[in-house]
């Protein structure tokens, strides 16, 4: 085993200590013919394999691993994560002591070897009791870039993010919804690795930083949401983007239907995109080819197969750590008439439990009533000594969340306007004392509801996905450091 001395170590005897088997790791070296060695904190086996040849594998096919038991190494851990398909490289986070940090990443060859480890490992039990988290690894090169003039166009703020910072690959700039000729006030820059990225938004991000005389607003932009290619394979809606805000369903289902009638099945459209759902999916690639880049009402319009969203796991993937997409992409466009009242605002049935695991340790609890007899002890407790999955909403999960943070109660303010037919429509902003001076200081949903416990369900719902987003950006940043 190769030993840089970047952690004070010399040999693999410094390296391993208390239950760590030595001669196991050799073992496993020998037995594979991978390298190891350990630097910065972490522990690489492999990056490349033994006979690799060209470059490393793509984006997307490295997996995020968490809640390792700290005692466990690589002669445990390879073997499980090789059922999925061949291991370029696996990293573990070591601590000084020799443990490990609970954490790993393992990059695999293919990206379909990597969502099959996501699928066949993610609440996989390694120990008894002791259950995995994998995910997709996040390395985000992108970042968000606010309060830009509106008046800017894409090679001027191109010019201008390359002047001051390095790594600038592009820049993603989308027309107002109102007023083509202007931007929305905001652009996606893109680096050309996470690394560019990170130090692009220390230098930008302390909010005393101006282009043109503004001063900016610089976060991690939420990365795409990645669907396997088996998924995108059956997939007939399109997604069109850069819309005017007047055009109509008829008007876009008129278009799409020019090249073939009758293949469109319905269109769904909200402010200056939309959802058209095709009968059949040859029908929608060939549209997609023929209406990407044509002018509808005067817009020049985008055309993209949509990508469809897990109903049954998007919450419990974004409270697991996963960022939340943008609001265009958390409207689950599916192929049933359910999805689209969700889309128009109705709040999602909500999972009973925050963290992200099918069957974490404590299962999850059964939602039934039982007989209360006379005479039965009761003993009086705090909702906070509760394990998190015996709630059901997302107004308690926030409420314990907070507690748990050391955090003061959230405060809610309800709002009120009246839609076109006359209907009262709610909404709720929540704020959150502890954090109320810091990035965000206020938490408040985009859609309206018409009634009160939907709407404050759908507050507390928005708000809890933008704080785990919010702690992983942090998360992402410390890792970019440390490891």
């Amino acid at each position: 085993m190769n030993e840089e001395n970047t952690d004070g170590t010399n040999g693999c005897s410094k390296v391993r200590t208390g239950t760590q088997n030595e001669a196991a790791l050799l073992a496993l070296m020998e037995k594979t013919g991978y390298n190891m060695v350990q630097e910065n904190g972490q522990r690489k086996f492999g990056g490349p394999p033994p006979g690799w040849e060209g470059p490393p594998p793509p984006r997307g096919c490295e997996v995020f691993v968490g809640k390792i038991p700290r005692d466990m190494y690589e002669d445990e851990l390879v073997p499980v994560f090789e059922r999925a398909g061949k291991i370029y490289e696996f990293r573990l986070m070591m601590e000084f002591s020799g443990e490990n940090r609970g954490y790993a990443f393992v990059m695999y060859t293919t990206k379909e070897e990597a969502q099959l480890a996501i699928r066949i490992l993610n609440n996989y039990e390694i120990r008894p009791g002791k259950f995995i988290g994998v995910c997709v690894s996040l390395d985000n090169c992108r970042l968000f870039i606010g309060a830009i003039p509106k008046e800017k166009k894409k090679e001027e703020i191109l010019d201008e993010m390359k002047k001051v910072t390095e790594g600038v690959v592009d820049v993603i700039v989308y027309p107002s919804a109102t007023d083509k000729t202007k931007n929305r006030g905001f652009a996606f820059v893109e680096y050309e690795s996470h690394r560019a990225a990170a130090m692009a938004r220390r230098k930008l991000i302390p909010g005393t930083f101006q282009l043109w005389g503004h001063t900016i607003q610089v976060d991690w932009a939420d990365p795409e949401k990645e669907v396997d290619e088996e998924t995108m394979q059956r997939v007939k809606v399109l997604y069109v983007r850069n819309l005017m805000i007047s055009t109509t369903e008829e008007t876009i289902k008129a278009e799409f239907s020019k090249f073939k009638p009758g293949a469109v099945e319905r269109v769904k459209k909200l402010r200056d995109y939309a959802f058209v759902h095709f009968f059949h999916r040859e029908d929608a690639v060939a549209a997609m080819s023929v209406m990407n880049g044509k002018c509808i009402d005067g817009a020049s319009i985008e055309v993209t197969l949509a990508k469809p969203v897990n109903k049954e796991n998007t919450w419990r993937q974004h409270l697991n750590g996963q960022i939340s997409p943008n609001s265009e992409n958390l409207l689950v466009y599916a192929n049933k008439e359910e999805s689209h009242s969700k889309s128009l605002g109705k709040p999602p049935t909500l999972p009973t439990r925050l963290n992200g695991q099918h069957s974490p340790s404590p299962p999850e609890i059964e939602r039934c009533t039982y007989p209360f007899f006379p005479g039965t002890k009761l003993t009086p407790i705090s909702m906070y000594s509760l394990k998190s999955n015996h709630f059901n909403s997302a107004v308690m999960h926030l409420d314990y969340y907070c507690n748990k943070n050391n955090w003061a109660p959230p405060e809610y303010y309800l709002y009120s306007t009246t839609s076109q037919d006359g209907k009262v429509l709610l909404v709720y902003k929540i704020v959150i004392p502890a954090i109320a001076n810091g990035s965000q200081s206020y938490f408040m949903p985009d859609k309206l509801c018409t009634t009160l416990e939907d709407a404050k369900e759908l507050a507390a719902q928005f708000t809890l996905l933008h704080l785990e987003a919010l702690k992983l950006a942090v998360l992402t940043e410390w890792l970019s450091w440390h490891c």
